[in-house]
């Protein structure tokens, strides 16, 4: 076997549509003749349009995702980043919350400062082992529930260029179509931005409808089926930040309904059984509700097959993981084990050996990370 290296994401140059779409030509003719790639690189222009035409009328789109797209993305509000990352094809780099403080401004940083400085009180009387640096990352971790889930933040995300006009088309779509609630109108503004700064990557025939795609992150409808077999649907409660975690499992799907405030709050497990605080904390977050903070509680569908969701548990049941997936993967786990328990034996015996614990007690797992609490992790606090 010989190996070229025909095309690569280069650092500095951003290839511009007509050459984009061109390369996308160039490897559609693959398909269509016996030439090797010199030869198809050196055919006709006529020839290549001609495929460049055929491919973006009939559907044949793929071949656009062969060149990639890096975009850096400063002041990108973290929902909008949710909607992208909710897609699956994707590579992403983003700013974290749980490990770096967030810029607010108003009644969010006020709130956010207060409850940095009671979660690290309350983290440290309870942990007095935990060191100086993880107890401040872990109050972050807390205190970010409070800020809006339109907080802008930093990200890099790389797409191929169809993915691109897929998104561009479905916020077209979005823009024109969704009801503008509170929620939605904010919603719209990002994404009217996204497709302005944009526009010289569009192009009008990469339409996802013919492929019979919309944009998955909304739900279309609210009336999700639990099935837990060798595939599985379940549907819970979790926070924003929760689900941002969740959905970063691509082989998994995850849709949301429309957030409202009526599905109350996530509250910290490490103060979940202080009333005195608990109703301190529901109190200032209700206060921000109409800025749509991470706490808020979402309903959400979520969707794979058993072993995504045996490779999902992997990382999310784990000491270091955030706390809110980690417990919800737990109880995700258990419902699928009893289940299966009757109804399907084969994949009982296949998930059961996963179901005991955090993956530190998954078979043939050994741990090389760092961890306060081990096989304890589901009893931790934080």
């Amino acid at each position: 076997m010989k190996i070229d290296i025909i095309g690569s994401t280069k650092e500095g140059y951003v290839m511009p549509t007509d050459e984009t779409l061109r390369f996308g030509s160039k490897s559609a003719r693959i398909c269509y003749t016996p030439k090797d790639w010199e030869g198809i690189s050196n055919e006709s222009d006529e020839t290549l349009m001609e495929t460049q035409n055929l491919t973006l009328t009939n559907g044949h789109q793929s071949v656009y995702e062969h060149v990639h797209y890096n975009f850096y993305f400063d002041g990108i509000p973290k929902i909008l980043a949710m909607v992208l990352n909710n897609e699956n094809v994707y590579v992403t780099s983003e700013k974290s919350a749980r490990y770096t403080k967030m810029k607010l401004e108003g009644r969010e940083k006020e709130l956010y400062d207060k409850w940095f400085g009671k979660f690290k009180n309350q983290i440290g009387n309870t942990y007095p082992f935990i060191d100086e640096k993880t107890l401040g990352k872990l109050a972050q971790e807390n205190a970010r529930y409070l800020s809006s889930v339109f907080t802008p933040t930093k990200m890099e995300h790389t797409l191929p260029f169809r993915q691109v006009n897929y998104v561009m088309h479905w916020f077209n779509d979005f823009m024109s179509n969704a009801e503008d609630t509170g929620f939605n109108s904010r919603l719209k503004i990002h994404m009217n931005e996204f497709n302005n700064l944009l526009q010289p990557l569009y192009v009008d025939e990469l339409e996802p409808a013919v492929k019979h795609r919309s944009l998955t992150f909304l739900a279309k409808r609210n009336d999700f089926k639990e099935i837990f077999d060798e595939v599985y649907s379940t549907n819970y409660k979790t926070s924003f930040a929760s689900l941002a975690q969740a959905h970063r499992h691509r082989t998994l799907k995850y849709t949301m309904q429309p957030p409202n405030a009526s599905n109350g709050f996530y509250v910290p497990r490490i103060i979940a059984n202080d009333i005195a605080l608990t109703t301190e904390w529901l109190e200032d977050i209700e206060s921000v509700k109409e800025s749509f903070p991470q706490g808020m509680l979402v309903e959400i569908n979520e969707r794979g097959t058993y072993e995504d969701f045996v490779s999902k548990a992997g990382e999310r049941l784990c000491g270091r993981a955030q706390l809110e997936i980690m417990v919800q993967t737990k109880k995700t786990m258990d419902k699928y084990v009893e289940a299966v328990k009757e109804s399907n034996p084969a994949v009982y015996e296949d998930i059961l050996p996963y179901s005991k614990g955090t993956k530190c007690t998954f078979p043939g797992f050994k741990c090389k990370e760092p961890c306060n609490f081990k096989t304890k992790s589901l009893e931790r606090l934080i």
